[in-house]
């Protein structure tokens, strides 16, 4: 009977929300006030963001690049042969095929410093010759890049502005999963178009990717997204939206964004040396299965299997060998050995580490100092993109210590790609700048600085197979 009894009264209090209750009775609500609840009540569950675009909707900005592109034309097949009326014709006027091209390009940004600092993907400026900035005043800057991360696909630009609004970094890491966020960029070329959605999980490994664990979101993102900022409902922006998993070029609910610590990081290594500097310890490593665990007398699949180690390197001189698994560094845990390379490359050169590996059934503790991991380019800036100055056409970075033993230099840059005026008065990839104007050079600042200073004629002191030589370039 009150089991009975029960069923009524919940069922009673389910009717009460449609029909209303007074006074310990049932009493029938007006249409209007029915009406007025059912659009209240999901308001309630849903997120605004027009506060959070309203104070940093002008932070983000547009990019639009402009690059210059070799072209070759498909070779015409000549009809006929030699001696024949139509051959000669068609040779005769048949088109070259050789030229450039100018590819346009678009992207987002967000201003991190109101000096005018701008955080976006590598990509949207890498190889750009002129890269663009517009403001949502409408107000455009020609933009210098400070320099390139390809690893992390991070780039950081400057213009020449002050006072400008920026955004809020916040703290990835207290993200969750589930929790609503929100994009603002320009896709395909819309500028501050806001999307929103939750993140749908965090740490996520993609394929060629070692250094970023992407926040992975449903937030649509698009062509022209790239670089713009994903923030939380806080206001606070915790990471750069980089990447889409399509089938068709456009949004299908695989969205992936940089951690805004990892971009961060990337940032404040451009902004003072012109490139990012990872450590390096020197192994190859693979991933631990369960069926590897239990062969090597794990009780748990976890650390990195170290399956080679290269000689010489800050492994090999720790006592690392192949076969050992490697558990933790500095008491942080490998669970996955996607972790070693980021936990590593965190580390600034030259800094030692504790290792914890697994060798022979029993844990040992091993100390290394770590090494450098080549960098792969260096600032760029439309175009003062090469050395930080088209006026040159140079791309260049910093020499490593070997590189400097090797050359017998105290400091140089290496040069790595070459075009225009340098290509012109015939300095080559290899060789090594020391000085512009018998002002010497260490970074790759200093030689925009002093690039964008001089006019006419410079000097330029290179060192080629151990002999000095002055090279003149007329700057363009």
């Amino acid at each position: 009977m009150y089991g009975k009894r029960f069923v009524l009264i919940i069922a009673a209090c389910a009717a009460a929300v449609t029909l209303g209750c007074e006074g310990g009775r049932f009493a029938p609500i007006s249409s209007a006030q029915a009406q007025i609840a059912s659009v209240q009540a999901p308001a309630r569950g849903l997120p605004d963001f027009s506060a959070l675009v309203e104070q940093y909707g002008p932070a983000v900005v547009n990019i639009s690049t402009t690059a210059r592109v070799r072209t070759q034309m498909q070779q015409f097949q000549v009809p006929g042969e030699p001696g024949d009326p139509f051959y000669e014709f068609f040779r005769r006027f048949q088109i070259p095929p050789q030229g450039d091209a100018l590819r346009k390009g678009v992207g987002s940004g967000f201003i991190v410093s109101a000096e005018g600092y701008i955080l976006t993907n590598a990509h949207v400026v890498d190889d750009a010759t002129e890269v663009t900035v517009k403001l949502t005043d409408n107000r455009e800057f020609q933009a210098k890049v400070i320099g390139v991360d390809r690893r992390t696909d991070v780039a950081l630009v400057k213009i020449d502005a002050k006072n400008l609004p920026t955004v809020r970094i916040g703290d990835p890491s207290k993200a969750r999963v589930g929790e609503w966020v929100a994009a603002i960029g320009s896709p395909f070329g819309l500028e501050n178009t806001v999307t929103a959605g939750i993140i749908s999980a965090k740490s996520r490994s993609l394929p060629d990717e070692t250094y970023v664990p992407f926040i992975q979101t449903d937030v649509a993102i698009n062509p022209g997204n790239s670089g713009g900022p994903l923030f939380n409902m806080a206001g606070e922006v915790i990471g750069i939206n980089s990447q889409i998993y399509s089938r068709t070029g456009g949004y299908m609910g695989l969205s992936f964004a940089v951690p805004i610590d990892v971009a961060m990081k990337a940032k404040n290594d451009l902004q003072k040396y012109g490139k990012v500097s990872r450590g390096r310890l020197g192994v190859t490593i693979q991933g631990v299965s369960q069926d590897l665990a239990d062969s090597f007398g794990l009780k748990k699949a976890q650390g990195a299997l170290v399956s080679a180690v290269e000689p010489k390197s800050p492994a090999d001189k720790a006592g690392i060998k192949p076969g050992d698994i490697i558990l933790e560094v500095d008491g942080r845990a490998i669970e996955n050995s996607i972790d070693l390379p980021r936990i590593i490359g965190e580390s600034r050169p030259g800094t030692a580490v504790n290792l914890k590996v697994w060798r022979h059934g029993q844990t040992r503790e091993l100390r290394a100092s770590l090494g450098e991991i080549p960098a792969e380019k260096i600032a760029r800036a439309g175009d003062d993109a090469r050395t930080g100055s088209g006026k040159l056409g140079l791309s260049v970075r910093p020499l490593t210590e070997d590189e400097r033993n090797q050359a017998a230099a105290e400091g140089g840059l290496l040069v790595e790609e070459v075009e225009g005026a340098a290509a012109r008065a015939g300095v080559q990839p290899g060789d090594v700048i020391l000085a512009l104007n018998n002002q010497p050079v260490k970074t790759a600042d200093q030689l925009r600085r002093l690039v964008d200073r001089s006019r006419g004629t410079v000097a330029l002191l290179i060192q080629r197979e151990g002999n000095k030589i002055y090279v003149p370039i007329r700057l363009s």
